[in-house]
């Protein structure tokens, strides 16, 4: 008689990614905002890592924007009646495709926090878009997709009758998540940390639960030690939450034009790493983004974050399966 097999587990499914790349923010010639990096990021991703599957980002509803902004914002924002000195101060002039660029740059991390829930780790190839508040944007930043992110799982956990879910924002971009902070600190409920350069922008921070401000020339040994301190705080707080919210930000490296730190390319690997291995080890679900990177070099800044997806790919990979 012959031998009966097992039935083969299913294959790996791949890490999920959401990219808006196509929905370009049309910028005067000399502007400092590095736009052709999430199209080579894309690009990259889709010619080396094969276990990331790429999805078109959809767009974010004003019902979803307007769980962490204020109709009048909101509205300025699609209108395009925000006063001037406001939309200065986001750094973008407004058009049409700023605002269809906005609303998929915030669809995207939504879309990546529902695929972490379901699969355990999904991302944004944008986002990071901290500065925003709830009435107003700022820093390149139009609304918040991490704040969005977590008020709509508030809102769906609600739904189902279940008790408030426990989030944890781990922004680790080199500038300080100010509008997350405004808009979520005050919650019990989500525990914002953001780790980035004391110095730098916003030059006026916002206290979130947990602010690490790091002096000018931090490199990766102090880097590293200070993270690990922290996620233990973090944990402390919740060993096990319900989602982390994690802010990739490549501006950290050396040769950022806007960083002031100095990690290594393998230093913010290493930090990647140890974020990705904690949620893995608490089987914590965790869906990122991208954040700043402004390198004098673009292919470093890509290749930066291109690592930080092989790394999510390989700890996707890891995630417990269904027998």
């Amino acid at each position: 008689m012959a031998a009966v097999l097992p039935p083969p587990r299913p294959a790996v499914p791949r890490l999920r990614g959401y990219s808006s790349d196509r929905f370009v923010l049309p910028l005067p010639p000399g502007h400092r905002f590095p736009m052709q990096k999430y199209r080579l990021l894309r690009e990259a991703i889709a010619a080396r890592l094969p276990d990331v599957e790429l999805h078109e980002a959809p767009a974010a509803s004003d019902a979803e924007l307007l769980r962490a902004h204020t109709a009048g914002y909101v509205r300025g924002v699609v209108e395009g009646s925000l006063p001037p000195a406001m939309q200065r101060e986001i750094g973008f002039p407004w058009s049409p495709d700023m605002v269809e660029r906005s609303r998929r740059s915030v669809g995207a991390t939504v879309a990546a926090m529902r695929d972490a829930l379901r699969e355990g780790l999904a991302g944004n190839l944008a986002g990071g878009t901290h500065h925003a508040a709830a009435e107003a944007g700022g820093g390149f930043c139009v609304f918040n997709d991490l704040a969005v992110a977590a008020r709509v799982f508030q809102a769906e956990r609600a739904a189902t009758g279940a008790p408030p879910p426990r989030i944890a924002v781990i922004d680790l971009d080199v500038h300080q998540g100010n509008g997350t902070a405004a808009i979520l600190g005050a919650d019990p409920a989500i525990y914002t940390l953001s780790m980035h350069g004391e110095k730098n922008f916003p030059f006026r921070k916002v206290p979130g639960r947990d602010e690490v401000d790091l002096p000018d020339g931090t490199g990766d040994a102090a880097y590293l030690d200070a993270l690990d301190a922290a996620l233990d705080r973090v944990w402390a707080w919740a060993p096990r939450p319900d989602l982390i919210l994690y802010l990739a930000g490549a501006d950290p490296y050396a040769g950022d034009r806007l960083g002031r730190l100095a990690l290594s390319a393998q230093g913010l690997a290493e930090r990647d790493r140890r974020v990705f291995a904690a949620a893995l080890a608490r089987r914590v679900p965790l869906a990122f983004c991208m954040g700043g990177g402004y390198g004098e070099v673009i292919e470093e800044t890509v290749e930066i974050q291109l690592e930080t997806w092989r790394l999510a790919a390989e700890h996707r990979a890891r995630w417990p399966r269904p027998a």
